[in-house]
């Protein structure tokens, strides 16, 4: 691979939520303090909305990593495209409550017994449900009725709902109101400027273990410039870039390397302009040598992968 090339310990662009990789600028690190502060506060609902892409589901795992495992109980729901009986099933199984019957009555009397006595040990219990835009709305209204799992003065158990911009929409329907009215907090992420981006591409490679620069300046301009900001596109543009770089033989990484992957990821969508010092790295790539001879020159394990790659 690619990683003893650039002198890397780590793949730094891998599409996981490892959050090793988080990138703490001061909008994550608000949303990382609101998120905290509503499970350890027992909040009842906290919510998180932002476009896709924008790192949610890396937040939310670096979230529940704070916690002492011997604290905090949680069930992480990824998909909530489930039935009512489904999600209270998935629900018990992942707080690892073995279900004696399969009704929502029963399961709901076990999953109350079971928060009590996680409460009387002073532990946290908490249900995640990320890609909450999909929640129908019978089971929006049944994970409301949830937090009518309480003690006289705090919460069982905490709900985060994650999603993106349409789940706050849902959230405004009239329909929903009394839900609404219960989230005690609400955070959102948003795009990467482009200084942030460059910051976010540097410390991915720092903590990768970079010691010398992997992309050019202009590289990295190109890379804010077709993922708009999206950390995911931005981790997506990188790697197949460093494959390509590889493949090629070339480092640091120049412009028109990102360039011809911006063009094969179809991320080209309506034109821009980029600056001189950019698209002189893309000129450049005129007086490069021709893809086939630059691919003889690499090792043969280099070529394989090209043709996997591209």
């Amino acid at each position: 691979m690619y990683k003893s090339f650039f002198g890397l310990q780590a793949l730094p662009f891998e599409s996981s939520p490892d959050p090793r990789f988080l990138f703490l600028r001061p909008q994550i690190k608000e949303a990382l303090a609101c998120l905290q502060f509503g499970i350890a506060a027992r909040k009842g609902f906290v919510v998180m909305t932002g476009e896709v892409g924008t790192g949610k589901t890396t937040l939310l795992k670096t979230v529940l990593d704070t916690f002492a495992k011997e604290r905090i109980s949680t069930a992480f729901v990824f998909n909530p495209r489930l039935d009512v009986l489904d999600f209270f099933e998935f629900v018990l199984t992942d707080f690892g409550i073995p279900i004696k019957s399969r009704t929502k009555s029963s399961m709901l009397l076990q999953l109350n017994g079971w928060l009590i006595e996680r409460f009387r040990d002073h532990q946290l219990c908490a249900i995640v449900i990320d890609e909450a835009q999909d929640l129908s709305w019978e089971l929006l209204e049944e994970v409301r009725l949830l937090t009518n799992l309480e003690t006289s003065s705090e919460k069982l158990v905490q709900i985060v709902l994650s999603g993106q911009p349409e789940l706050e929409e849902k959230l405004h329907h009239p329909s929903v109101r009394q839900l609404r009215q219960r989230v005690s907090l609400w955070c959102r992420t948003q795009p990467l400027t482009c200084e942030e981006t460059q910051a976010y591409i540097a410390e991915r490679l720092r903590i990768a273990g970079a010691s010398e620069p992997v992309l050019l300046p202009e590289a990295t301009e190109l890379v804010y410039r077709y993922s708009k900001g999206i950390p995911r596109i931005i981790n997506l543009i990188c790697e197949q870039s460093m494959i390509s770089a590889y493949v090629d033989q070339i480092k640091p990484i120049p412009a028109h390397i990102v360039e011809s992957v911006g063009l094969e990821l179809d991320l080209v969508q309506h034109p821009f302009t980029i600056s001189s010092s950019a698209m002189q790295g893309v000129m450049q790539h005129s007086l490069q040598t021709g893809l086939s001879n630059a691919i003889q020159s690499t090792p043969e394990s280099a070529d394989s992968l090209k043709e996997r790659e591209l």
